[in-house]
């Protein structure tokens, strides 16, 4: 954490207020320079009161997803967060700590991105401090074929972390989306680099459409898209949601490392909204029609054929039959 950050924890853990020369002797400065760490976090947002005679006590934090606003909600072993204002792409950002040895874990988190990327290619639209656009570092032992496990297993958490506002019921629809009311609220895309047979790392990116107003979606996603602030009719904390999804994926990114995908199977079934549903597939081989059975072991999506025999897609764009 930077200084301005470790203040505000302090301050926030804090029952009473903490005076300057406290502060300062825990950062190893002067009391000059709290005063001006001080005046920086006030300029940020954050409403900090000066008691006489008491110190410094914290009565109001922006809504952003920092370290210090993190903190609080931060259960796991995944504490290491980059936060930013405003970037291209958090998925460009972390690839290039992936590069540079980023340990496991290691979470971007950026208020904007100007160029977020969603599955495809497709743009991910990104407004400024109403949602979540992150990315993390992963490096399981897997082989590169096992990896778009990854993006489902995401998916499970995405769904159990949301499941937990209440009035919510997050489905998922196969390969990576998280839906609410039929409408998309997350997504999620996974990238890595690897040799033949071994993977560097792998950048999981997760986008979750937290608070933004209707207005915030571009006219073409206004029927397909929403947010949980739309859902619910209220805003919700999004540094609380934020944390219970890093929870989430820590937990069962750990499950599937020890027992595979066999491990959340079960759960991610238990989210699909595809199982039992007439769809059409678009795949590299072509385009099918079928009732999804459910997933295979290794995650592939089990279709019935009209012709009574069944397949696996290992990817492709589902749309269910109208």
């Amino acid at each position: 954490m930077t200084p301005g950050e470790r203040i505000v924890a302090w301050l926030r853990a804090s029952t009473a207020p903490l005076s300057g020369e406290e502060l300062a002797r825990r950062l190893g400065c002067s009391r000059a320079a709290v005063w001006k760490q001080i005046g920086a976090l006030r300029r940020l947002g954050y409403r900090i009161e000066a008691r006489r005679a008491h110190g410094y006590a914290l009565a109001a934090a922006p809504d952003r997803l920092g370290p210090a606003e993190l903190a609080p909600h931060l259960a796991g072993r995944w504490r290491d967060i980059r936060w930013l204002a405003e970037t291209d792409s958090t998925q460009r950002v972390a690839r290039e700590l992936g590069r540079a040895g980023a340990p496991e874990g290691t979470v971007v988190i950026a208020e904007a991105q100007t160029a977020g990327r969603g599955r495809l290619g497709r743009t991910w639209h990104s407004p400024r401090g109403v949602n979540l656009y992150c990315s993390i570092v992963l490096r399981p032992a897997l082989s590169p074929a096992a990896v778009p496990q990854v993006a489902l297993v995401a998916g499970v958490a995405a769904a159990a972390a949301l499941a937990e506002t209440p009035g919510l019921a997050p489905r998922l629809k196969w390969p990576n989306d998280v839906l609410i009311d039929g409408r998309k609220v997350a997504g999620i895309l996974t990238e890595m680099e690897a040799e033949v047979e071994r993977v560097h790392h792998v950048i999981l990116g997760i986008g979750v459409n937290l608070n933004a107003p209707r207005a915030a979606f571009p006219p073409a996603l206004r029927e397909r898209a929403t947010s949980l602030f739309l859902a619910t009719g209220r805003r919700v904390d999004r540094a609380a949601v934020t944390g219970r999804l890093l929870a989430a994926l820590e937990a069962r990114y750990g499950r599937f490392l020890e027992g595979g995908f066999e491990a959340v199977r079960a759960e991610w079934e238990s989210y699909s909204c595809l199982t039992g549903t007439d769809v059409r597939v678009a795949s590299a081989e072509g385009e099918m029609a079928g009732r999804v059975l459910g997933l295979d072991t290794d995650g592939a999506l089990m279709l019935a054929r009209p012709d009574g025999t069944s397949t696996r897609i290992v990817a492709g764009e589902v749309t269910v039959r109208g």
